[in-house]
C-alpha cells in the first residue's frame, strides 16, 4: 500500500471513529462499483448519510474540503444512487457530508464534519 493510500485509510478510520463517537452508525466502508467508491455510508438517526472523507498532512494544497470539486460531488451523488438501488431498505431522508482529517500533527489529528454540503 502506497503512502497516500495509507494516509487515506487512516483518515477513513479516524472519520468512522469520529462519526460513531457522535452517535452515527457506519453501515458500509469503501463500497465500490465499476464507477467509483463511496468512502462511508452511515445512519444518523433516520437519515442515510453518504460521507466523503478527505485527509491531508498539511494545507500546502489547500484545505481537505477544497478537494471535493463539483465533479467529485456529482460522482458521489451518482454512486449514492447506485448504492441505493442495491438496497432493500428505502430511505426517506438522505444527505451527503464531508469529513476532513488534517494530520499535520500525527498525535492530534483535526477532524471536521461538514453536514449536507453536496
Amino acid at each position: 500500500m502506497g503512502r497516500n493510500q495509507q494516509l487515506g485509510a487512516r483518515g477513513e478510520d479516524l472519520a468512522a471513529e469520529f462519526l460513531e463517537s457522535v452517535g452515527m452508525v457506519v453501515l458500509e466502508r469503501n463500497w465500490r462499483c465499476r464507477y467509483g467508491e463511496l468512502d462511508l455510508v452511515a445512519r444518523d438517526g433516520a437519515v442515510l448519510v453518504f460521507v466523503e472523507v478527505k485527509t491531508r498532512t498539511g494545507l500546502g494544497y489547500g484545505s481537505p474540503a477544497e478537494a471535493v470539486t463539483p465533479e467529485k460531488a456529482d460522482r458521489i451523488r451518482r454512486l449514492a444512487g447506485l448504492w441505493l438501488a442495491e438496497q432493500e431498505t428505502r430511505w426517506r431522508r438522505i444527505r451527503v457530508d464531508v469529513v476532513t482529517v488534517l494530520v499535520d500533527d500525527p498525535d492530534a489529528p483535526k477532524i471536521t464534519h461538514l453536514k449536507q454540503v453536496l
